[in-house]
């Protein structure tokens, strides 16, 4: 089972906007188009709670509240149990699912999320949960860095706030001169 890549679904979810179903819909890759197709309206309300849930999860980890984040794992996976199931196309394609199918969408995808997450959690601590340090993000990420020094979600957000904030000890350096040449 590849745990970074349920635990990255954990991540697509806490930065999707789930706004209506469509935006529900974008969150599913091809290799799970079958939950594309068969998402409903009465799992948005489902994602929606794990979601904020789960951005809980990321906000305990970044400030050092591992026993919260725990505590808020372990609930989630009460509420979406793990179910593994062996499923493949032919004897050289075997794999492991965190559920089964014929589980509802929502039940299907978080039980894999939070699993994933937890397993990381458990591997590499909370503290390589991160929130993007940029004001204006607020994404979270898996701190994957082999310091644990990650604080943006990407590069963009990175550059954007080291941009910003060069440009704002420039504009204080002006200031600055200009108030010494009044004085």
């Amino acid at each position: 089972m590849n745990f970074d890549a349920y635990a990255r679904t954990a991540v697509d979810l806490v930065n999707t906007s789930l706004d209506g179903v469509d935006d529900l819909r974008s969150l599913f890759t091809d290799e799970n188009v079958w939950m594309r197709d068969e998402v409903a309206e009465r799992d948005l309300a489902t994602f929606r709670r794990a979601q904020k849930r789960l951005r809980d999860v990321f906000e305990y980890g970044t400030t050092g509240r591992d026993g919260e984040a725990v505590v808020e794992l372990n609930g989630l996976l009460e509420a979406f149990p793990v179910q593994p199931r062996i499923s493949g196309h032919d004897s050289s394609d075997w794999h492991m699912h965190a559920s089964s199918r014929g589980a509802s969408v929502s039940a299907e995808y978080l039980a894999g999320a939070v699993w994933g997450l937890s397993v990381w959690l458990c591997e590499y601590g909370s503290a390589r949960f991160g929130v993007c340090a940029d004001d204006r993000c607020g994404n979270v990420y898996l701190d994957t860095s082999s310091n644990c020094c990650r604080r943006f979600c990407s590069e963009r957000c990175a550059t954007r706030s080291h941009v910003a904030a060069h440009r704002a000890r420039k504009r204080a350096a002006v200031e600055e001169k200009q108030l010494s040449a009044v004085s």
